[in-house]
């Protein structure tokens, strides 16, 4: 199976109309699966697009995908490890392939919110690692 995927820092569509802008966007370049950051919503559908994603209470920071709708069987499973996380888990020939979505921190913020996300990601890797 070829998919067509990428990544995008959505975080301007939480306005009227700009979510069914963005699935148009995506048909014209034809992508299958996007990896997306700052999410605003939870689940929604826009166009030929299934869009979900984990957000905090203020709705920011957030990850998520947008999946083209005649590609939603290939996807077995979507999860979320936090709200800068997230993870989907792809029917493969004969493997399942695991595509994450990381929204890391950035250099300003404090030492200790950055040493607590990467103890998160490695215990991520590390139960993906144990799992293949």
């Amino acid at each position: 199976m070829n998919m067509k995927h990428g990544t995008w820092n959505i975080r301007s569509l939480y306005r009227t109309r700009s979510l069914k802008t963005a699935a148009r966007v995506l048909a014209r370049y034809r992508l299958d699966l996007v990896g997306i950051r700052e999410v605003k919503w939870d689940k929604i559908r826009a166009g030929d697009y299934f869009f979900c994603g984990k957000v905090n209470e203020n709705r920011q920071l957030g990850t998520g995908f947008c999946v083209k709708h005649g590609r939603v069987p290939a996807f077995k499973k979507v999860g979320f490890v936090c709200d800068r996380t997230s993870y989907i888990v792809l029917r493969g020939g004969w493997c399942n392939i695991i595509v994450l979505k990381v929204y890391a921190p950035s250099e300003k913020k404090n030492g200790d919110s950055k040493a607590d996300f990467m103890r998160k990601e490695s215990r991520l890797f590390y139960h993906f690692s144990n799992t293949i």
